[in-house]
């Protein structure tokens, strides 16, 4: 079993029992695991973020309708099947954060978004997977609090890869 289809399987088995779960006893009780895409190794890229000369504060609103604040840290250009992109990485003290929608949101991902968690290499480039993309709790229970992605990541490209919409 390959590396990503085993955290995949650690994921749900995380879903399904433990007690910081998000999801609720109900959905517990009926849970057979998240929808995934295949796994696209064309989506596991190493970048370049070049870093804002100023790395001012951006507050994001959040699910629940507050907010939380992180640095924009910097940006990055990248290419999904022969189109442009581009995304903001921020920074907070938990360390580096990539919310990001995609031309997908609400049909086959979360309409609010998807999330990842990329870190520096020893090169200062950072490995953004696409394949790890995943949904914030707020995706299965109203009641966890979510930031939601800022304008500058919406991307009107597809990215099909990491998690996919939650079905209970």
């Amino acid at each position: 079993m390959n590396d990503l289809k085993e955290l995949r399987k650690q994921k749900d088995q995380f879903m399904h029992v433990h007690p910081q779960s998000p999801l609720t006893p109900e959905q517990k009780s009926t849970f057979s695991g998240l929808n995934y895409f295949d796994e696209d190794t064309s989506l596991r890229l190493d970048v370049a973020v070049e870093p804002f000369e100023e790395q001012a504060e951006i507050v994001m609103q959040t699910s629940t309708g507050g907010t939380q604040t992180y640095r924009r840290y910097g940006r990055f250009q990248f290419e999904v099947a022969g189109e442009k992109a581009e995304l903001t990485l921020f920074a907070s003290p938990h360390g580096f954060f990539l919310p990001f929608v995609d031309s997908q949101a609400g049909t086959e991902t979360y309409g609010a978004g998807r999330y990842l968690d990329p870190e520096p290499d020893e090169d200062g480039n950072f490995l953004i997977d696409f394949n790890d993309a995943y949904n914030p709790y707020c995706a299965y229970n109203e009641m966890w609090t979510c930031p939601i992605p800022p304008a500058e990541n919406r991307l009107a490209i597809p990215i099909m890869a990491g998690e996919k919409n939650y079905e209970d």
